[in-house]
């Protein structure tokens, strides 16, 4: 498909055999939906939906996370996923192509000042993997990536403002751009005394484990200040041998790591499967952090979670888990200060729904 070929030109400007693994691993990825039915032991019947939701957002998924897929399984929490469908063409009511006010947060290409203290940068405008429900799948990257003019401009508004303690590299994936440019950022910020902290949030130690390489984990453990990594991992099963090993380099070169699903229909709303999840990754050295509702960008509303339904689970959690390991229940607002906590339901609020029309 073009649209993954230009997104990925850049990775593959020298012969193949010469990348790093995990390049040459992301150059393999399968984009076509014709082969991910195969590889997924699926008929064609899918294919003409999928290839027109394609085309609104392409398809991009690596070997190593469709080998996870229950083969023949077409509500596969994994596949569903990755699987274009036709529901993605659908307009939902409410949904817009820039749900979390990214864009009004811009000051300048690819630098977002959304919540005091923090800088956000899109770092990249790919991913290893484009996942269906991805908030920011309509997001012009074209001209709106800080790496444009080599870091300059975002290190010139994090100089300037001694308020920002915290950058958070953000994309598309950080890590889909190489280390040298990585290290470039980090360097220049050595000269920023008020900054305190370098946050990372990436899904490819989930989805191509390759890329935690000896060259990154070597950036990451030079780095003088300290290091916050958020994966992403939505199901349980997400996290394989590689993955396992990939977020244990992390550890090992002095990353704290904490971990940030989206409370997806037909993927993980249920509460076993969240509370499997926390455990996985308590036992991989990884904090549950956020649980997400989904943001209402266009395409997307099949994976709707309604806002009772999400208390419920986070009750259910917070009822068979020490409070460490039950993530936080979210939703961003646009233009909101910080994340909006949304609590469990109550047994008060049930016995108030069930008075409702019954005045005592």
């Amino acid at each position: 498909m073009q649209v993954a070929k230009d997104k990925y030109s850049m990775i593959t400007r020298r012969p193949l055999q010469s990348q790093p693994a995990w390049k040459r691993a992301l150059a393999s990825a399968i984009t076509d939906p014709a082969e991910l039915l195969r590889v997924v032991g699926l008929d064609e019947s899918y294919l003409p939906a999928a290839r027109r939701a394609a085309q609104l957002f392409g398809l991009m998924a690596p070997r190593s996370f469709v080998d996870l897929i229950r083969p023949g399984d077409p509500s596969d929490p994994l596949l569903r996923q990755i699987l274009p469908v036709s529901e993605e063409i659908l307009d939902g009511a409410g949904y817009s192509p820039d749900p979390v006010g990214d864009r009004a947060a811009e000051v300048r290409p690819g630098v977002l000042r959304k919540y005091h203290g923090r800088i956000l940068l899109v770092a990249s405008g790919g991913c290893a993997i484009n996942c269906r429900y991805c908030f920011r799948r309509a997001f012009p990257y074209a001209g709106h990536v800080a790496t444009a003019d080599g870091w300059g401009s975002a290190v010139d508004v994090i100089a300037a403002d001694p308020t920002i303690s915290e950058v958070i590299l953000s994309g598309g994936d950080p890590l889909l751009i190489p280390d040298s440019r990585l290290l470039g950022l980090t360097d220049a910020l050595e000269a920023v005394p008020h900054l305190r902290r370098v946050r990372i949030h990436t899904r490819m130690p989930i989805v191509l484990p390759e890329r935690v390489d000896d060259g990154l984990c070597r950036w990451l453990a030079g780095l003088h200040r300290p290091v916050v990594t958020v994966v992403h991992a939505n199901h349980p099963r997400e996290l394989g041998a590689e993955a396992l090993a990939a977020l244990a380099r992390l550890r090992e070169a002095g990353s704290t790591l904490l971990n940030q699903s989206v409370l997806l229909r037909g993927v993980n709303d249920d509460p076993d499967t969240l509370i499997r999840l926390s455990e996985a990754l308590f036992a991989a050295g990884v904090l549950p952090y956020y649980l997400h509702l989904p943001d209402p960008v266009v395409g997307t509303s099949h994976f709707a979670v309604s806002e009772n339904r999400a208390r419920d689970l986070a009750a259910a959690i917070a009822e068979r888990l020490p409070g460490y390991l039950a993530p936080r229940l979210v939703r961003e607002i646009a233009g909101e200060p910080c994340k909006r906590p949304i609590g469990p339901r109550s047994h008060f609020e049930d016995i108030e729904a069930d008075c409702v029309g019954h005045p005592l």
